[in-house]
């Protein structure tokens, strides 16, 4: 349990750690594999085995050049000419971080982690190098520093803080620290771990086998018998009876206890009781629970909104989350779609189904087609195998072969072998 929890706080806070324009038109093509989008208004090209980028107009961002690319994420992508060459675009193409690295992060903090084979330092977004290569291990900027792993002699590498300009702010005293977060950074010594402040002064004792990042002014704290919850003042809002952590959405905790789940509010009042074998995080104001391998859903009261006497056959990772008001459920092999309050819009009545998206969602009768919200056919059933949209395009196989359609119902790529529209 220690171990998972660990690696739960280590995915949420420090994914980082140890770790000229032109007007040139493509016409044929339009992205790389599967991610055939555009995102932000600006589309992924391929011509052979390089990739490049354009505008919805067309005109150029980024020839055909690089081996691999990232989607943008704002206004930068990761791109790579090779193997250990990566680098850092902006929307207009230029290279932030030219393609020299073995490994390049999106800026946090108007700040860029990049690796040069073993080593780590930082450039800001002008493309300048602010802290050379010195550090075993970096986190990325959070609240003004970033960790940095520092050879303290030749038996310890002690973790500390660095500002904006590479300068120690917090000595690398600890056997291991997470980025701040809302203040206080968790930091470890002697396999315990605590809490310091903005100074560097112990805030939270450095004595719990397990310890949570604060978010949303709360945190978990305590060992393999029992965790408890805490708020950003340091005090203790429930007893140390849990066993898990899970997540926090929608003013609701999801945690364990027993082996059983339940959830939290913000004061530690266990709202609704630990009595699902499984539960997920809210969304929309809902979640699904299971018990005896029966599934429903709740609110974020614990009231029933779909009764626990539901299928899961274990095929579909979106069954009874809700996409566009409508949640995917299964009962005795077929497949239908309840509202928000737990009525029927569609009765199981398919094979197989995904989820909504855009409006559509794919359904399987013999073939597979896509409805609308209403559980009418917007494309009656065509396709070998189809997958849900996202950013706007499907992917969908006709008569074996692999193509790109929009939520027009329009082929959009790999079309010579396809009607130009599915819809009839």
């Amino acid at each position: 349990m220690k171990k998972i929890l660990l690696l739960f706080i280590l995915c949420l806070a420090l994914p980082s750690l140890l770790a000229a324009q032109d007007t040139v038109q493509y016409v044929d093509d339009e992205s790389c594999g599967c991610e055939l989008v555009f995102v932000n208004g600006i589309q992924t090209t391929q011509q052979g085995e390089l990739f490049g980028f354009k505008r919805e107009d067309g005109s150029v961002i980024v020839p055909n050049k690089y081996r691999f690319v990232d989607k943008f994420h704002g206004n930068y992508c990761k791109v790579y000419l090779d193997y250990n060459q990566c680098g850092l675009i902006d929307r207009n193409g230029n290279e932030i971080i030219p393609c020299l690295y073995t490994d390049v992060n999106y800026p946090t903090d108007g700040m860029i982690l990049v690796q040069q084979d073993s080593l780590y330092g930082f450039f800001d977004t002008t493309g300048r190098q602010r802290v050379p290569f010195v550090y075993r291990a970096a986190s990325t900027y959070s609240e003004g520093t970033a960790v940095v792993a520092i050879d303290v002699d030749s038996t310890f590498v002690g973790y500390g803080f660095i500002d904006h300009d590479g300068n120690i702010v917090i000595p690398p005293t600890f056997e291991y620290a997470l980025p701040y977060s809302e203040g206080f950074a968790v930091v470890k010594n002697y396999d315990r771990y605590g809490m310091i402040d903005r100074t560097g002064r112990e805030v939270f004792p450095i004595k719990f086998e397990i310890l949570t990042p604060v978010f949303e002014g709360l945190f978990f704290a305590g060992d393999d018998d029992g965790l408890a919850l805490y708020n950003s003042k340091f005090r203790q809002l429930t007893k140390p009876i849990y066993t898990s952590l899970e997540g926090k959405t929608e003013d609701r905790i999801l945690v364990s206890r027993n082996g059983k789940f339940g959830f939290l509010d913000e004061k530690g009042k266990e709202i609704i009781p630990c009595q699902y074998d499984q539960a997920g995080l809210f969304k929309e104001g809902r979640t699904y629970v299971s018990i005896n391998n029966k599934w429903g859903i709740i609110d974020r009261q614990g009231r029933t909104i779909l009764p626990i006497e539901y299928d899961n056959s274990g095929f579909r990772s979106q069954l009874y989350i809700y996409h566009e008001g409508l949640a995917l459920i299964e009962k005795l092999g077929q497949y239908g779609f309840v509202d928000l309050e737990g009525h029927f819009l569609i009765y199981p009545c398919f094979d197989d189904a995904y989820h909504f998206a855009d409006g559509l969602a794919p359904v399987h009768v013999g073939l597979w087609g896509y409805i609308d919200t209403k559980g009418d056919f917007f494309i009656p059933p065509t396709f070998d195998i189809a997958s849900p949209f996202e950013w706007g395009r499907a992917e969908v196989i006709y008569r074996g072969e692999i193509h790109k359609m929009n939520t027009e119902g329009k082929c959009v790529k790999n079309c010579k072998k396809a009607p130009k529209s599915w819809r009839q």
